[in-house]
């Protein structure tokens, strides 16, 4: 049985540790509004960067001979980004990235394709390290506060390996965040932009509210026929291709960065009430071992004083 001492050595540690667990949770919940401004800021611009890709798409006659928006024929190697964050401490937050990594990586082994690693972040870089898969590139010291520059210069290294030929498509996998205390796994395809998830997703971007998702066939051709491209809708995809591609990454970075201040306030959070868990027992133990002794001492003053009669 541990001594009185101990138990109080414990108990004073468990102490510390809360004060840590609650600074750390006020931090992480501090950071968390300012990702969720950020996020809120961007989502407009984002839907609408997608939902012209998509009308400038489905307007244009011939996709542009551009190489980024050239489709592969056969598709024999994938790039794979894992979008974590630099440091733990944030519950399942990397690790769930890493598990659904994995999933999609035998999914497409299993279909004699070949992946290639990205990362970013160096919780994903780690780990995919430590499990001696090759890593094709890692970008990381950003995740607490990505700017637009980490995603462009992700983007531009994705968009070189597609052009390239290094990789036939690229796909992303992050968090995507709903609220301070749940976040979602999101797979996307990012190219080739035929393949993309801007393409039959009209109900998700929400354009110009669900009225829009219900119109039928014909007055769907009607709204897209109202509008004009000036100049061809070939050219102007061609620009906005490369904004579609640093917007989604710059997405998913902004969303995986509220996700990681999310899971890591409810952490420790978490790690706070089982530590105020842990000194209740630890006080209750102490005192019982306290009251121990105090009966020991009383039975051998008790047992002194027989004697001496």
């Amino acid at each position: 049985m541990a001594s009185l001492k101990d138990i109080r050595s414990r108990i004073s540690s468990v102490k510390n540790i809360r004060k840590i667990t609650r600074a750390m949770e006020m931090v992480a919940a501090a950071r968390l509004r300012r990702a969720e401004q950020r996020i809120q800021a961007l989502r407009p611009y984002a839907d609408a960067i997608r939902r012209m890709t998509r009308r400038a798409t489905e307007a244009a006659e011939n996709i542009p001979s551009l190489p980024i928006l050239q489709e592969r024929e056969q598709v024999s190697r994938v790039g794979l980004l894992l979008v974590t964050g630099d440091r733990g401490l944030a519950g399942p937050f990397n690790s769930q990235i890493i598990r659904a990594g994995n999933r999609r990586a035998a999914e497409l082994r299993s279909e004699g394709t070949e992946v290639v690693w990205y990362a970013s972040g160096r919780r994903g870089e780690s780990s995919l390290r430590f499990r001696n898969l090759d890593l094709a590139a890692s970008w990381t010291g950003f995740t607490d506060r990505p700017a637009f520059s980490d995603a462009r210069t992700i983007a531009d290294g994705l968009t070189s390996a597609y052009v390239d030929e290094k990789v036939d498509r690229v796909e992303v996998i992050y968090n995507g965040y709903i609220s301070a205390m749940s976040q979602e796994v999101r797979h996307e395809t990012l190219l080739p932009l035929q393949h993309a998830d801007i393409l039959g997703d009209e109900g998700a971007a929400g354009e110009e509210g669900s009225d829009a998702s219900r119109q039928s066939p014909e007055e769907d051709g009607h709204h897209r026929a109202l509008w004009i491209y000036e100049p061809d809708p070939e050219e102007i995809l061609a620009r906005l291709v490369p904004d579609y591609v640093e917007i989604s990454i710059y997405r998913a970075l902004l969303e995986s960065t509220a996700s990681e201040h999310g899971a890591r306030m409810s952490a420790m959070r978490s790690a706070s009430d089982n530590a105020a868990e842990l000194i209740d027992d630890l006080t209750l133990e102490a005192n019982r071992q306290r009251q121990a002794e105090i009966t020991q001492e009383i039975m051998e003053v008790v047992a002194g004083a027989e004697g001496l009669r």
